[in-house]
């Protein structure tokens, strides 16, 4: 009994976690961009879309996303101009994002032709940023952009 008990903790323990992880390596990268950047917008190309359900864990998200974040900016932008952060898709395309304290950012269709946009106060630090796809099927591809720029 006690060899059954073992092993089923160690499947438990073993098991990954459903959330998002925003200690764990980016999958597209890192990007580092202060006020002024060029060229402007920052563009990177990503596949959208995971296996979790960012509702299950944040309330307010939609989309599916994966447990690492996709992309890590890191802003030096203290007092400067909103940042605008968007993802362009022929697919149903969300946002999450984990800001420098902490905080949670989502969004599904705020931007043109309903893709996600989030406009973001310009405090410098980490900003961890997954792209979602709104239902479960896959990735797609995406672009992600972002900008100082009111429009572009």
């Amino acid at each position: 009994m006690r060899l059954m008990t073992a092993a089923a903790l160690a499947l438990v323990c073993a098991a990954p976690a459903a959330a998002q992880d925003f200690t764990a390596t980016p999958n597209y990268g890192e990007i580092h961009l202060a006020p002024g950047f060029s060229p402007d917008p920052a563009l990177i190309v990503v596949q959208a879309g995971g296996s979790i359900n960012a509702g299950t864990t944040l309330k307010n998200c939609s989309g599916y996303i994966t447990s690492a974040p996709d992309i890590r900016l890191h802003w030096d932008g203290n007092g400067s101009l909103d940042l605008k952060v968007s993802a362009v898709s022929n697919a149903d395309t969300t946002l999450v994002i984990n800001g420098p304290s902490g905080e949670w950012y989502c969004d599904d269709d705020s931007g043109d032709d309903s893709n996600p946009a989030l406009t973001l106060s310009s405090t410098s630090g980490q900003y961890d940023i997954w792209v979602g796809t709104y239902s479960d099927g896959g990735t797609k591809p995406a672009v992600v952009s972002i900008s100082e720029l009111s429009s572009f």
